[in-house]
């Protein structure tokens, strides 16, 4: 078992969440690209690639003249504006690390690059580390489809589920605008002369929960709402964010076609749709044949037994599983408190999580994916996912 020392994996965890890096601010991802670039040249001795897209820092590192085989997949952006270490400052006390992104996932990003360096041929390996996932990765997307096509497999450094978990499956994540149009007019003296886009609203929220599916895991939210611009004027305008999750393709797709078949209810009233599918579902058939990989090298390492988490919150392994490419999830830190206030990570499990990554890099270099069937495909030649 490669052995990776606790100080050393601390020191750069520590240099990377002292850098703050919330998504929405470009100046700030692009010098923690920056800090990142360093730590990565101490390690790998080669700085990566940079890449800005849309203004937003990512950075890629690539091994041998060949095409990638394995890709270690992560992101640098957070979810903490700045100024959150003045209220969540890095520290480390009773085998408990804390700090803002140590957890989600600052930790596995720097697990990625400690693993990367402990190999003694790392050709045919790929470390993609993204600035806007946290967004739903609008700029990088593309980026990530790019190089996880042809790899065997793609391990993504997000945090672990529950109790070290390794995530084998997530939702599709799905979003929606849904804008309505209607009149203004003075709510006093002439209400009957407009057309309230607030109670076309209320229609049309109801009608969106409705496409929810309880017993197929397949939720609708609304969330954000807003009409109107003055207490005494009929609103002239009207709009709901929504927020749809699912299990599978077919149910992303059946909820996508009634979001868009919305019709208005009052006369007049108008309704636009935009938006759609961000994140296909990452489904256990996808994992299957690397978690039972991670499972036999957990054990020859003398590692507790894993287990594995389906969970609702999507990533960009979402994107490399909808390729059709192995995708195995939840290998970074243990702990938890992701975008909380209580976010950790637990340092005993540093070196074990790292050690069972870096034989899991290891093996699928050298023979290539698991013989499982990860992808079957149907009479009309589709995959079927």
């Amino acid at each position: 078992m490669t052995e990776f020392t606790v100080d050393d994996l601390l020191a750069d965890i520590e240099t990377l969440v002292c850098c703050e890096s919330p998504s929405s601010d470009l100046d700030a991802v692009a010098h923690s690209a920056d800090v990142l670039t360093g730590v990565g040249k101490a390690l790998l001795g080669v700085e990566p690639e940079r890449i800005v897209l849309d203004g937003r820092t990512h950075l890629r590192w690539r091994f041998g003249d060949g095409p990638a085989r394995v890709l270690l997949l992560g992101h640098h952006d957070t979810v903490w504006p700045m100024g959150s270490l003045e209220t969540h400052p890095f520290s480390v006390q009773d085998g408990v690390l804390r700090g803002p992104g140590c957890f989600d996932m600052k930790t596995g990003v720097v697990m990625a690059l400690h693993v990367a360096a402990s190999l003694e041929d790392r050709s045919g390996l790929s470390i993609l580390v993204t600035g806007d996932e946290e967004l739903g990765s609008p700029s990088s997307r593309g980026l990530i489809e790019e190089e996880a096509q042809g790899c065997a497999a793609a391990f993504v450094l997000e945090a672990s589920a529950d109790g070290g978990a390794i995530k084998t499956r997530r939702k599709g994540v799905s979003h929606y605008r849904i804008e309505v149009t209607g009149r203004a007019s003075h709510a006093g003296l002439e209400p009957e002369k407009g057309i309230n886009a607030g109670i076309e609203l209320a229609h049309q929220v109801l009608a969106v929960a409705a496409l929810a599916s309880p017993e197929r895991g397949t939720s609708v939210v609304p969330t954000v709402l807003s009409a109107g611009t003055t207490v005494n004027t009929v609103p002239a305008a009207a709009a709901v964010e929504v927020d749809v999750r699912v299990w599978d393709e077919e149910e992303q797709l059946r909820v996508d076609r009634e979001v868009r078949a919305l019709q208005p209810v009052l006369d007049d009233a108008q309704v636009r749709v935009t938006g759609g599918i961000n994140r296909p579902p990452l489904d256990a058939v996808s994992s299957a044949a690397l978690y039972g990989l991670a499972k036999e090298l957990a054990s020859e390492l003398g590692l507790p037994e894993l287990t594995e988490a389906a969970v609702g919150g999507a990533s960009d392994g979402n994107y490399t599983a909808g390729l059709g490419v192995p995708t195995l999830d939840g290998l970074g830190a243990v702990g938890g408190g992701a975008h909380a206030d209580h976010e950790h990570v637990l340092v005993e499990e540093l070196p074990k999580r790292t050690a069972l990554l870096a034989a899991l890099v290891e093996n699928v270099l050298a023979k290539g994916s698991p013989s499982i069937q990860t992808n079957p495909v149907d009479d009309s030649g589709r995959a079927r996912r």
